[in-house]
């Protein structure tokens, strides 16, 4: 009998008690899964292209404003229920027709598509879009469109960084993208990535960057904490010395 209230009281002790491994703060680099330039003159695009762009053409090239697409995969590599503590997407710059330019980020409403298009050369103009790919008009050709041209998204900017020279590696970070990232997480469903808007209030202020099949990829830094993992033995050690001292009372 001694022994029956003893267990029991250790069982119900146990589910009183939380016991765990305390957290470590772990990093991931992400690439991204899927990148893109959408061009407002032509309706082209350049899903498998070396580079990506933001900002706007001159006057001779039309004046008009590119901007691109990024998605990466968070739900692959940080495990569900995990609190993201920082967000910091890295960018090099490989050419550029400007001096210092804000660019922006912001999160995307809708699915996009990258097909096999490649401008080649600089890439500046884009090239004829394929099926599935993102263009001005659509979020993916054949398939959809956006329901306002030039991609739907979030008004206000995730976060904004300053653009230089060429060879630079310019970082958005901030609350915005932490909030970002962990509703990705979250919710993978609705993980449509970032569209980078330039300077489109002047005229040549593009920004040339690599894409994911350039020399240096764009990364996504995230730093996170897993959720601790309760530790089984405490649990049972605290259990039992939480039973003996009601026994003995």
């Amino acid at each position: 009998m001694k022994t029956h209230l003893l267990i029991r009281a250790a069982l119900v002790g146990g589910l009183f008690i939380s016991a765990s491994n305390p957290a470590e703060a772990v990093t991931a680099v992400l690439t991204p899964t899927k990148d893109n330039t959408i061009f407002e003159n032509n309706g082209n695009s350049n899903g498998a292209g070396q580079f990506i762009f933001a900002g706007t053409t001159s006057i001779a090239s039309g004046n008009s404003p590119r901007r691109a697409l990024l998605a990466f995969d968070v739900a692959a590599a940080v495990p569900a229920g995990a609190t993201i503590d920082s967000a910091i997407l890295t960018l090099t710059v490989s050419r550029t027709i400007s001096g210092d330019q804000s660019v922006s980020l912001h999160r995307l409403t809708v699915d996009w598509g990258e097909a096999l298009s490649d401008a080649g050369g600089q890439e500046g103009g884009g090239t004829l879009a394929l099926a599935g790919d993102a263009t001005w008009d659509d979020n993916m050709l054949g398939t959809s469109s956006w329901a306002t041209a030039g991609g739907d998204f979030v008004g206000g900017a995730s976060a904004t960084s300053l653009v230089g020279v060429e060879g630079t590696s310019p970082e958005w970070s901030g609350a915005g993208l932490v909030a970002d990232v962990q509703g990705w997480l979250d919710t993978p469903a609705q993980n449509f990535g970032w569209i980078v808007i330039g300077n489109e209030g002047a005229q040549a202020t593009a920004k040339q960057f690599n894409s994911r099949e350039g020399t240096v990829s764009p990364s996504l830094e995230i730093n996170f904490t897993p959720i601790p993992e309760p530790d089984s033995v405490m649990l049972l050690l605290l259990g039992i010395g939480v039973a003996i001292r009601r026994y003995r009372h």
